[in-house]
């Protein structure tokens, strides 16, 4: 008998969906940082077995009222996310539901309820939680409980790994009988490029403040592989020559620093020595041109 299916994770920015779907596949597939909206795409993570394969899928953290066109894209993949679900896992922190996230929420029931998904809550992060957070944690179990009455819920801390075996068991009891979904041994469905891209804009979102991250995309356009190491050129596209003077830095030497914790990051990813050129573009507001957004693979 072998087991098989999607496991996809929602929930609001920065209650740590990317640091479980990294734990949980044991390799860094989805960039942390501690800055809200950090993950724009949807991205497959896949535990092999002999006996079952999981696919879990990370998502944009929820937008409440998404602006701009990168925005109403992202939140296109957590309500894509929902078609191909056979199990949801609500991530959610200590805290009762304000009325903003209980009307949000309300629409994603309304989507799985109606095919029967089942949904585990996990209430992250109570490695933090003190005694003073004691009955906030048990009203925040309360108030799950009486919003989504036959869910599951369980507490977790996906960066200490507690309860991570007690999740898997619960997954594999809910997952039916069927074939592999993709060919054994993948990682994810994203290709070498992509992961370059993120962990190029992962760099950028430690090394500069305000509103470059969010003003910057990455396009890859040369990897070239052999058996000892990897060439890869890669665009850094900003909106204003403003943000491009700042991403380069006085002589070249915040570039620099990017470029070299990139390198040793792709070298750890990779397993191979790296050779990386990196380049800074304007490209006038791209995050509100669909087409633009369409050429950066949204």
């Amino acid at each position: 008998m072998h087991k098989s299916g999607f496991v996809n994770i929602i929930g609001f920015p920065n209650v740590g969906k990317s640091t479980l779907i990294n734990s949980l596949v044991r390799e860094n597939i989805s960039i942390i940082t501690n800055k809200p909206q950090t993950t724009r795409h949807r991205i497959l993570g896949i535990i092999d077995e002999s006996d079952f394969q999981i696919i879990f899928s990370d998502t944009p953290g929820i937008i409440l009222n998404p602006i701009s066109f990168m925005q109403r894209m992202m939140m296109q993949y957590v309500e894509k996310s929902l078609e191909d679900a056979d199990i949801v896992l609500l991530v959610t922190e200590i805290g009762k539901l304000n009325f903003f996230k209980k009307k949000y929420f309300s629409f994603i029931l309304n989507s799985i309820q109606k095919k029967n998904i089942p949904v585990i809550i996990l209430i992250n992060k109570i490695d933090k939680m003190g005694i003073k957070n004691e009955k906030l944690f048990y009203d925040t179990i309360d108030d799950w409980h009486e919003f989504i009455p036959h869910s599951e819920i369980l507490p977790i801390s996906a960066l200490k790994k507690m309860n991570q075996d007690l999740l898997m068991n619960k997954i594999l009891g809910l997952l039916s009988e069927h074939p592999p979904y993709y060919p054994k041994g993948i990682l994810s469905d994203k290709s070498e490029r992509f992961f370059v891209n993120e962990i190029i804009r992962e760099k950028i979102f430690f090394f500069y403040k305000k509103e470059i991250p969010y003003s910057v995309e990455i396009s890859t356009e040369q990897f070239q592989e052999n058996e000892i190491f990897i060439d890869i050129f890669s665009s850094i596209y900003v909106e204003r020559d403003s943000q491009k003077k700042i991403i380069i830095g006085n002589q070249g030497n915040s570039i620099k620093k990017l470029g070299y914790f990139s390198v040793k990051r792709m070298e750890d990813f990779f397993k191979k020595k790296v050779y990386l050129k990196l380049n800074v573009k304007v490209c006038q507001n791209w995050r509100s041109n669909y087409k633009k957004l369409k050429n950066f693979g949204y």
